[in-house]
């Protein structure tokens, strides 16, 4: 459980980092939060020669009303996203997701950029994203380019960024449909989704039911066609390559999917005619 050697740099700007990456090559990788990265180098997974911390990028960190879509800073972390007035007024699934994410502790760390760029099929945000159409854009020593999440996950732990680009912003349309709902399988209350559920609207996404985070098209059809939610989410593990591993079989998590469809429909109809609203603070009891 200890990391091979490695080289700490950390980085004062965007420029900087980017600098320090076109010197290392494909040697070097990025630090944001690290719950993602560190547990691989600690299994000897990932051996990076060189860490390029980004924790020093505030301007990284924000949420912004850009008119149309939200504009979320890839360093903003998942507290400071379940906690934004802005997104749990206009994207409250995404709010609602981020507060899902593990527990207190990684929400504190964990950066939305982190978990998107990292790739894991399993991880929350990058489902949800995919389910919101969200934009991501990377910056490298040839400027910015977009990239729509839908062609940013190409397979486990592979994205789209080109060796030495940077992640740096999330735009996430308004919805104009305002029907949504996140449900997960899990474990324990801590862990990755079994599997997971994204709805906003008429788009439905499926975490770890595949090696990237899948857009269920054959629930998406048969809604577009006025299917009933029972009816649609009969088709949410079609065309899923579902892994089997200690926690699941493939079967079973085909079965998880198809259930937890018919409730992130039926729950999205609901939200209709609701608003989210966090749950108040917890107030400790003193005795």
């Amino acid at each position: 459980m200890i990391p091979a050697s490695f080289t700490y740099r950390r980085a004062g700007s965007a420029d900087e980092a980017l600098d320090l990456a076109a010197e290392h090559g494909d040697d070097a990788k990025f630090l944001a939060g690290g719950h993602s990265l560190l547990p691989l180098m600690k299994l000897r997974l990932a051996a990076p020669e060189v860490l390029i911390d980004l924790a020093g990028l505030r301007d990284l960190s924000y949420v912004s009303d850009r008119g149309d879509h939200v504009a979320i800073g890839a360093l903003t972390r998942h507290h400071d996203v379940e906690h934004s007035d802005l997104l749990i007024r206009e994207i409250p699934l995404l709010a609602h997701a981020a507060g899902e994410v593990g527990d207190p502790q990684i929400r504190h760390r964990g950066t939305i950029g982190g978990s998107v760029a990292h790739g894991d099929p399993a991880s929350d945000l990058p489902g949800v994203l995919l389910a919101l159409d969200a934009t991501f854009v990377a910056r490298g020593s040839d400027g910015s380019r977009e990239i729509p999440a839908s062609e940013f996950f190409e397979s486990l732990f592979e994205t789209a960024l080109r060796p030495g680009e940077l992640l740096t912003e999330i735009r996430v349309p308004k919805p104009s449909a305002t029907g949504w709902s996140f449900q997960k399988f899990t474990q324990r209350a801590i862990d990755w989704a079994i599997v997971g559920v994204a709805v906003q609207g008429g788009n439905v996404a499926l975490i770890n039911m595949g090696a990237t985070p899948l857009r269920a098209t054959g629930v998406e059809q048969a809604l577009a066609s006025g299917a009933s939610p029972a009816d649609a989410a009969a088709h949410a593990a079609e065309g899923t390559t579902a892994p089997a591993d200690i926690r699941a079989s493939t079967a079973y998590r085909e079965h998880l999917a198809r259930i937890l469809t018919r409730r992130a429909l039926i729950e999205a109809q609901l939200s209709l005619t609701t608003r989210y609203f966090p749950p108040p603070p917890i107030t400790p009891r003193v005795e």
